[in-house]
């Protein structure tokens, strides 16, 4: 018998386009194909860039799986990406029904694409690296060395910039303490 390693993959999720039902449901697509170990509150942020469009949901997820990095973006997330309806833009700050982007891989450090993996999202953007601390608040981020939690006492979001959504966190959160036979 083989086994086989699983990756963990590290993942921010965010949506303004009919968010509270393709947050959820990108999570949801997540879970069925992957072991969804944790989900992170849900928060609501301002938008960056264009401030005309509707305000952006946010959360993250850590998923263990069997995927390579190059499989797990370019086939399952792209696969959720376009079945919510996602199509990319030149405008990268255009609303969105989902955009899943890995943050973290394991423990590495690589790029994939023309992607930096650590994301410098995760040092840079408050909606990045907060819900990450709050699912992984002791990872050591591999090229800082600083604590996820450590990481996210550096932000100080105002409250209205970013908020969170009680009413839709715990419908995500409990994707990950559900069992979803795989695909």
């Amino acid at each position: 018998m083989t086994e086989f390693m699983l990756n963990r993959a590290y993942l921010s999720l965010g949506s303004n386009v009919e968010p509270e039902f393709n947050l959820v449901e990108a999570a949801r697509m997540l879970a069925a194909k992957t072991k969804l170990v944790v989900a992170s509150s849900v928060w609501e942020t301002t938008p960056l860039g264009s401030t005309r469009q509707p305000n952006y949901l946010n959360a993250a997820a850590i998923v263990d799986t069997e995927l390579t990095v190059v499989q797990l973006k370019h086939d399952l997330i792209a696969e959720i990406e376009r079945g919510l309806g996602r199509v990319r833009q030149l405008d990268k700050f255009a609303p969105r029904p989902i955009d899943i982007d890995i943050m973290l891989f394991n423990h590495q450090i690589f790029t994939l694409d023309k992607r930096q993996i650590p994301d410098p999202e995760v040092l840079e953007r408050s909606f990045v690296a907060i819900p990450l601390a709050e699912i992984a608040p002791d990872y050591i981020h591999p090229e800082t060395g600083q604590t996820l939690q450590q990481i996210a006492r550096g932000f100080q979001p105002k409250e209205t910039d970013m908020w969170l959504r009680p009413d839709l966190s715990q419908s995500l959160q409990q994707l990950s303490s559900l069992q979803f036979k795989k695909v």
